[in-house]
């Protein structure tokens, strides 16, 4: 098993986080393991395309697969990362609207970054 730099696990989680399917998933697996179906419900996406972003959070060490006779269940893969979710969620985010680049004038790179 790696150990990651500090920097490349941000940098997993950010990637994690800046798809709003992941973000959905991550957050619901904060609450409580859950399994594919449920989560593509949940998430509103196929069980195909959720089945996609599972492998990536599988990838990024986000999640773990736990294998449950013919089914499987999806977990956080460590306690602490619920605990950042959470923590996350209660960060104020200040906006000034002129400079958010939602407008497509600031886009960065041809992409809103809010």
């Amino acid at each position: 098993m790696d150990t990651l730099t500090h920097h490349s696990v941000l940098a997993r989680f950010g990637y994690a986080l800046s798809d709003p399917v992941r973000a959905r998933v991550l957050l619901a697996l904060r609450d409580a393991p859950s399994y594919p179906g449920e989560l593509a419900e949940l998430a509103g996406v196929s069980k195909q395309r959720l089945s996609n972003h599972l492998t990536c959070l599988r990838g990024c060490g986000l999640v773990v697969a736990v294998p449950e006779g013919r089914r499987v269940r999806y977990e956080l893969a460590d306690r602490k990362l619920g605990d950042a979710l959470t923590a996350l969620l209660d960060v104020v985010v200040v906006s000034e609207a002129e400079r958010c680049c939602a407008a497509r004038e600031n886009h960065v790179d041809g992409k809103a970054c809010c």
